[in-house]
This record gives structure tokens, sequence and C-alpha cells, in this order.
């Protein structure tokens, strides 16, 4: 993997990962257009890697008051922290089973570009639509648990390459009321524990491999993958209650109709 290739790899995948943009769509495009072979699934563990880490220190303080919280919990003294940290938990669960489930759909005739096309197009319309229609009165304050089994199963729609997790996510935040920046925060806190069991999926998978390491070009991929994950985080939640979701929205029915007309 050529050092441009591995930079710009890294920097769509951190960027496309948080964002409700659908980073599988980015991901079959940018070798397509640039004539690039697939990056394989080393790559895809350092880019999640990296991604992984950068949430993790942007929600440093949220992740330390949900353990607390959990720890307690088990004495009777979590509090809201604690019904959160469970929601996490609980909103986990459904993808993790339909992952295992729906493998080989998702790893073979799903990843058609077209699908990827159609995916993406259909979950920005309804995005859009939870944008304008939720309330958005509502913070992670007053999460419930059942926010969080609805969430879940939202989240199994992610494995439609070209849905978008964190667009599957924020879209059923935004239909139970929530505000746009505690959906994002609770889709955000929710990549952690999808990241881990997908990236120790593709891990060992990688593992059984008998292709050597490309090291330098693995690195590159984790370090510029974490730089665009922290910045994309970081600003998302800063700057989503005034944005919105139209941008993000417009930008994927372009990139749908893109796809449609690479690949039809």
């Amino acid at each position: 993997m050529s050092a441009s290739h591995s930079m710009l790899a890294g920097a769509l995948q951190g960027l496309t990962e948080f964002l409700p943009i659908s980073s599988s769509a980015h991901l079959i495009l940018l070798p397509a257009l640039a004539g690039w072979p697939d990056q394989g699934l080393a790559h895809d563990v350092a880019a999640h890697f990296g991604s992984l880490l950068a949430v993790i220190i942007c929600l440093r303080d949220d992740l330390r008051r949900l353990l607390v919280g959990w720890v307690g919990s088990f004495s009777g003294r979590g509090g809201p922290e604690a019904k959160l940290a469970w929601a996490l938990i609980i909103a986990t669960l459904p993808i993790g089973v339909a992952g295992l489930l729906l493998r080989s759909a998702v790893a073979g005739p799903l990843r058609d570009p077209l699908v990827i096309a159609g995916a993406t197009m259909l979950f920005a319309v309804a995005l859009w639509w939870a944008d304008r229609r939720g309330e958005r009165q509502r913070g992670l304050e007053n999460f419930r648990l059942r926010d969080a089994a609805l969430i879940g199963l939202f989240q199994v729609l992610a494995l439609i390459p070209g849905a978008s997790r964190s667009g599957v996510t924020i879209t059923a935040g935004l239909m139970l009321g929530l505000k746009r920046e505690a959906a994002s925060r609770f889709s955000f806190l929710l990549a952690i524990p999808v990241i881990l069991l997908s990236s120790g999926y593709e891990l060992a998978s990688a593992a059984s491999s008998p292709a050597p390491a490309d090291w330098p070009a693995l690195f590159t991929v984790a370090l510029v993958a974490f730089a665009s994950a922290y910045a994309t985080v970081h600003l998302f939640l800063k700057l989503v209650e005034r944005t919105g979701m139209l941008p993000y929205v417009i930008y994927r029915l372009v990139l749908g109709a893109i796809l449609f007309a690479a690949f039809l």
C-alpha cells in the first residue's frame, strides 16, 4: 500500500466512521475511482483501532462517569450514569447477535455497490425525516432503557453497507425525541463496544492470514484515522445543534447518485 493510499484511506475511515454519511460507501468508492486494490483486513483493523482510540479520548469524561455508575449499580448506587451504561450494553446486544447470524450475507451479496448506493440514499431520507419531525427535547439524563432497545434494533440496519451505523442510530435517537447532541453522543458512545466487537473479529481473521504485515502502512493508517476521527467527534458534537442533519442528507444523496452513475 502506497503512502498516499494509506493516508487517504485512514483519513476517510476516521472521518466517515462517525459522521452519518456511511463509511462503507466511501471505502467502496475510493479504490474504484483511484484504481487501487482493496486494502485488506489488516488495514481495517488499524483504521478501526485509530478511530476507537480517538472516540475513547474524546469521550473519556463520559466513559469515566459511566464506568463508575455501572460499578455502583451492583450495590444500588449507580444513578443516571448506571442506567446509561446499561443502556449501552442493551443497545449493543442486537447487532452482536445479528452480526454473527448474518455474517455471510453482509460480507457477500450486500456489498454490491448498487445496494450500498440505494441504502445510502434511502437512509439519508430517513435521517432527514427524523430530524424534521423529532421533538428534540430530551437529553441523555432522561434516557430510558426502552430507548436503548429501539436504538439497538435500528443499529442492526447498519449491517446493510451504506446505511451508516452512526446515521441509523442518530435517526432512531431523533425519532425518540432526543436532542441532536444527545442522539449523536449516545451514537458515539455506542460505537465503542461495536468497534471492539468488529475489530476483534477482524483481528482474528487477519491473524490467520499468511500475508506479511506492512507495519509502516498500518501505523500510518491508524495515526491518520485517529486524527481525523478525533477532529470529527469533537467538532460534530460541538456544531450539530446548529448545523442539523440536512448537510449530511444532501451529501448522502449526491454520493448515492455518484455510486449509481459509477456502477450501474
